[in-house]
């Protein structure tokens, strides 16, 4: 068969998941490269680049955010363990920690088809609470399948075949180019998600949206689990339960990423020193620092900013107050 898994970006690697919230399933990491938009995109049911080890039908899940568009469908996909019937026109929103698995050798799920992955802070720095998200926050365990009217699908396609075009051939402005092209499909899934957003607004959401206004004011200072916890009135416990049910991510994670999210930003737009973006990103050991940097990267923070070339434009930013 063609091994047409629809969770596995370009740039992908394969971690071994632990907790209950993926049951054992293998994780699909997003990696990141300097310089490179964070998005990527497939088109099924092409075969997708070489080194994605996981076979098509071996449940798995993915630390990214996920858009699978079947233009023209067949068959069936198991998400979170429930069998989903994929038709023309499905638009599948799926979040972190979601598992995902496909019928086995034979099985193929789009005739025509369009993935999109990209991590949680791509639409741009401030990702917490990002309405262009909205589709995503009701993270693993709650798997959306929006429809796509018929009117509207030669768009969807235009769309990712654009995004495609961008990121093979690179020209002058891709990297521009290729978050415009995104933030444009979110638009069009958002319009989607009907009385979705009103449910959500309606229900509230109290405990994440402290959590992310949290990290968000304090993630460059020395924060923990249990300050976040504290602040929030919860042990930090339940506060994990809670955030990774909803998300498919922990406290932590959220936090590292956050952090990681400003420590690219200083190093590809400043002259800082790797001491000093450490700081400014949270975390006062620059040796702990470099070594969850290269853990998160493949590379140390310094390797990095050689690794973006001379075109970022590097400043001397003001000290935070």
């Amino acid at each position: 068969m063609r091994q047409n898994s629809v969770l596995r970006p370009p740039h992908a690697r394969v971690t071994r998941a632990t907790g209950a919230q993926v049951r054992g399933a293998p994780v699909v990491g997003f990696t990141r490269a300097p310089g490179v938009p964070p998005v990527a995109v497939v088109h099924l049911p092409d075969r997708p680049p070489a080194g994605l080890a996981l076979p098509a039908d071996q449940a798995h899940t993915h630390d990214f955010l996920v858009l699978f568009y079947a233009h023209r469908a067949h068959g069936s996909v198991a998400i979170d363990g429930r069998t989903w019937e994929v038709r023309d026109g499905d638009l599948f929103v799926l979040a972190p920690g979601q598992v995902v698995s496909f019928g086995g050798p034979g099985h193929e799920v789009a005739d025509d088809g369009w993935a999109m992955f990209f991590p949680a802070d791509a639409p741009g720095p401030s990702w917490q609470g990002h309405p262009l998200l909205l589709p995503f926050t009701r993270g693993a365990g709650h798997v959306q399948r929006l429809r796509v009217p018929a009117g509207e699908r030669a768009g969807w396609v235009a769309r990712f075949r654009d995004l495609d075009a961008e990121l093979r051939t690179r020209r002058d402005g891709y990297q521009e180019a290729a978050l415009a092209l995104l933030t444009l499909v979110l638009v069009a899934a958002t319009r989607l998600t009907g009385d979705v957003a009103g449910d959500l607004r309606a229900a509230g959401e109290p405990v994440l949206a402290a959590v992310f206004e949290l990290i968000e004011r304090r993630f460059h200072e020395p924060i923990s689990l249990a300050d976040i916890a504290a602040e929030v009135a919860l042990t930090p416990g339940h506060l994990t339960t809670v955030v990774r049910r909803s998300t498919g991510r922990t406290v932590q994670q959220w936090l590292t990423e956050r952090r990681m999210q400003h420590a690219r930003h200083l190093l590809a737009g400043t002259d800082l020193t790797v001491a000093a973006i450490s700081r400014r990103a949270g975390y006062p050991d620059v040796s702990y620092f470099i070594k969850r940097f290269r853990a998160d990267h493949g590379l140390t923070p310094a390797r990095w900013r050689a690794a973006g070339g001379p075109g970022a434009r590097r400043v001397t930013p003001p000290r935070p107050r």
